[in-house]
């Protein structure tokens, strides 16, 4: 079992790896095998993908997954790796202070030391009511304190994401919320849907903590977003379905013509022993 000390230690060092100007690379895993893949590749921390593990356990994005099913997920992905591990819990399972400090706590006994949480909903265009948002990350640091572990809290709005509002007025919505956020105890603001670097750049220096960005297709490349002084840059739920995307390429190939050329190249049976043992 993973002890305080040991989890206090994970998180100090989950939390000096965001850096403005050096950020925190995390290509996002959703189960044991892509985890120690992303540590094998040089990964300093690891990110769980909520919509990664939702879709590999045949749910939908969007907090349909139990919290249960999810942390049963996480604690796998922290058992297979040494390094930090921050796990993206959507909006929290649930409304209260008392729901989040139950998936707080649930996050830390799985083994992880960090936590993404939303304010977006399953309703279009709109987006958690600011002041439920900050009880939930109040009930988030009091978890914090009373495990003796400091959580590092990933607040995310979801303004640019789900295009709420008019776009004149997203950055100004964007600024209102992440500013309360981090007042309230976040110890990051993820701000995915935005690309372009002029925006990207005001949100870093306005907020002046530590900025996460979703990369895409399209996104500047994490040169440019260093700097721009951002200290995280997440793919979120990309690796995963990068993959399903080959799996779908593989399949059409062999059901439809008959060959396996989708099969060169890949990692060997051998190698893929050797990592998981």
């Amino acid at each position: 079992m993973t002890t305080r000390d040991t989890l206090r230690e994970k998180a100090e060092k989950l939390r000096v790896l965001h850096r403005a100007g050096r950020p925190l690379v995390l290509v996002n895993a959703w189960d044991a095998a892509t985890a120690r893949i992303a540590a094998k590749a040089g990964s300093a921390a690891i990110g769980t993908t909520s919509a990664g593990i939702a879709f590999a356990s045949g749910y939908p994005d969007g907090q349909k997954i139990s919290r249960d099913r999810m942390l049963e997920a996480v604690a796998r992905i922290c058992a297979a790796v040494s390094l930090p591990v921050t796990a993206d819990v959507e909006g929290g399972y649930g409304d209260t202070p008392e729901d989040l400090r139950r998936t707080a706590n649930g996050v830390l006994d799985a083994g992880a030391v960090g936590m993404n949480l939303e304010d977006g909903t399953d309703r279009p265009e709109t987006l958690a009511d600011l002041a439920l948002q900050l009880e939930k990350i109040r009930a988030v640091r009091e978890v914090a304190r009373s495990r003796g572990v400091p959580i590092v809290l990933n607040a995310r709005t979801d303004v640019y994401l789900d295009r709420v509002g008019p776009e004149a007025r997203r950055l100004a919505e964007t600024i209102r919320r992440t500013e309360a956020y981090r007042d309230a105890g976040a110890d990051c603001i993820f701000v995915p849907g935005v690309t372009d670097s002029t925006t990207i750049g005001q949100l870093v220096r306005r907020l002046g903590c530590p900025v996460n960005i979703l990369a895409v297709a399209g996104s500047p490349s994490i040169g440019e977003l260093a700097k721009l002084g951002v200290a995280r840059v997440s793919l979120g739920s990309g690796p995963m379905r990068a993959a399903v995307t080959s799996f779908e390429r593989l399949a059409t190939e062999a059901l439809e013509k008959g060959t396996y050329s989708a099969l060169e190249g890949i990692v060997s049976h051998a190698a893929m022993n050797e990592l998981m043992g």
